[in-house]
């Protein structure tokens, strides 16, 4: 009904991880129980209100959003990579390579496209969400030490 699969709903029950808000909120409506009901795998006596629920709609939106824009900039970087691939293919096929700046420029074409490559892999693996996190506690530690410097 909610096209996910049993293995995902397992990875849900025994709390390796978690479902989308909005998945959270459609399960909630079928299921006629309150999310955090769900949330605490207890059921309780009232149901959802319908601040709680607009207040939750608005949090998927945003995650959804968040979400999407991400997924652009990832785009955005393998294209670049598979762009880089075709010059540096299109370098070396062309006999240019032997020339001093065509091997420059294949040279920081590869770069490139390493780059490019070991960010997509980074970005889609979980390593990724680990790197944002450690991101987010360091700017907030720099940004700390900011502010108690200017008091």
């Amino acid at each position: 009904m909610l096209g996910v699969s049993n293995r995902s709903v397992s990875r849900w029950e025994n709390g390796v991880t978690m479902p989308d808000f909005d998945l959270l909120i459609q399960m909630s409506k079928f299921y006629t129980v309150e999310i955090g009901e769900i949330l605490d795998g207890e059921r309780k006596d009232r149901g959802m209100d319908k601040h709680e629920e607009e207040t939750l709609l608005k949090i998927a939106e945003y995650n959804n959003a968040e979400k999407e824009s991400f997924a652009k900039r990832l785009h955005i970087v393998c294209v670049m990579g598979l762009v880089g691939i075709a010059v540096y293919v299109a370098i070396n096929f062309s006999g240019l390579i032997d020339t001093q700046p065509a091997e420059a420029i294949a040279n920081g074409v590869l770069g490139l496209v390493t780059g490019a490559l070991i960010t997509a892999v980074l970005c889609t693996s979980h390593y990724g969400a680990k790197l944002r996190a450690a991101k987010l506690r360091l700017w907030k530690r720099i940004s700390q030490g900011w502010h108690s410097d200017e008091a």
